[in-house]
């Protein structure tokens, strides 16, 4: 039961119902006012002069786009609640490994073979690596976000403390960004976390790794798939990308196996070192290939084994979490066998 002050019953002379309405519009009230309470404008401030003084800008016109910038509370929410974080991987495969998805890519794959094939042929990025991630970041471009770039980075950098340094870096990066190819940061819109386009580049690996298809203008990752197609491949390829190289194999744990501790997402030991461990695989690889074991968890408290490798690890700089390679992994390769079954 609610007990509230006396000078509240005094004062309004209600009764108990209409003072519980008001004890909730008190706490919502509240709410919305800790949320503006997380942003400090005398950082903003600083930030901006920043801003200007680095990229050698004048403050109005930083100030001018910076303040137009709308604090999003949910964003805060999803940050601390990261899918990768908190699915099994049999869940978190079942968002990615659906039949519409998988038909997507396929229309994708034909709607754009030709720009695919130049691509992979150029940088030696496998197509299936390109299309997987395309469609687990973006359903093949049917979803690339719906909050305002602006509005997520000013939220985390000014309101997400624990990564405060890096999204104000972002933020940073985005007006230069936006500077540079001309886009308007007030409109763009991409994920909760400021990614954008395509690909979900931030907005530092958009300047660092964003490519033109055609190398006549800038990249632009929001409108053209060509370029986006070409910017994924291009991320890939710096990461070192192993042109024709493996990226996972299933392993078995045998019953005389090892428990081995949380392995690195890097390879770091060959494939013997994992047999004599009691590790093994149908696919023959050579024993001195240097892999890694990943252990996925399903619904029931039973695990996968994994042996990943360096074409894995290169993902993981996309996003570092496992399961989200394997996710693009497994989504490129349905969509290539979908692809080539139906191939008529």
């Amino acid at each position: 039961m609610i007990e509230y002050p006396e000078f509240m019953k005094d004062i309004f002379k209600v009764n108990k119902s209409q003072l519980r309405y008001f004890a909730i519009f008190l706490f919502v009230w509240s709410e919305h006012l800790v949320c503006y309470a997380q942003v400090d404008q005398a950082t903003v401030d600083d930030f901006a002069r920043n801003v200007a003084f680095q990229q050698k800008r004048a403050l109005k016109d930083v100030e001018a786009i910076v303040n137009q910038a709308t604090f999003q509370s949910d964003i805060i929410e999803k940050m601390t609640r990261p899918a990768e974080k908190t699915m099994t991987w049999e869940r978190y495969r079942n968002i990615f490994m659906k039949q519409k998805r998988i038909d997507a890519g396929v229309e994708f794959w034909r709607a754009n073979e030709k720009v695919l094939q130049e691509v992979s042929i150029s940088t030696g990025v496998s197509i299936e690596a390109i299309i997987g991630i395309i469609g687990v970041e973006t359903y093949f471009g049917d979803r690339m976000g719906s909050y305002k770039v602006l509005d997520a980075l000013y939220t985390l950098a000014f309101g997400y403390p624990r990564r405060s340094s890096f999204f104000k870096a972002e933020l940073a990066k985005f007006l230069e960004l936006c500077e540079k190819e001309g886009l308007d940061p007030l409109t763009i819109k991409g994920s909760y976390a400021g990614a954008m386009g395509l690909g979900q580049f931030m907005p530092s690996s958009y300047l660092a790794y964003a490519k033109s298809y055609d190398n006549e203008s800038g990249a632009d990752l929001m409108n053209e798939v060509n370029d986006g197609i070409a910017s994924v491949a291009n991320y890939l390829k710096v990461h070192r990308w192993k042109n024709g190289g493996l990226v996972a194999t299933k392993a078995t744990k045998n019953d005389n196996a090892s428990t081995l501790k949380k392995q690195s997402v890097k390879p770091s030991k060959n494939i013997a070192y994992y047999e004599q461990n009691g590790y093994s695989s149908d696919l023959k690889i050579d024993p001195s290939e240097l892999v890694s074991l990943q252990v996925m968890d399903k619904e029931d408290g039973s695990n996968e084994y994994w042996f990943t490798f360096k074409n894995f690890y290169v993902i993981t700089r996309y996003n570092h979490s496992p399961l989200y390679a394997l996710a693009v992994y497994q989504l490129g390769e349905a969509v290539k066998l979908e692809k080539e079954t139906n191939n008529n």
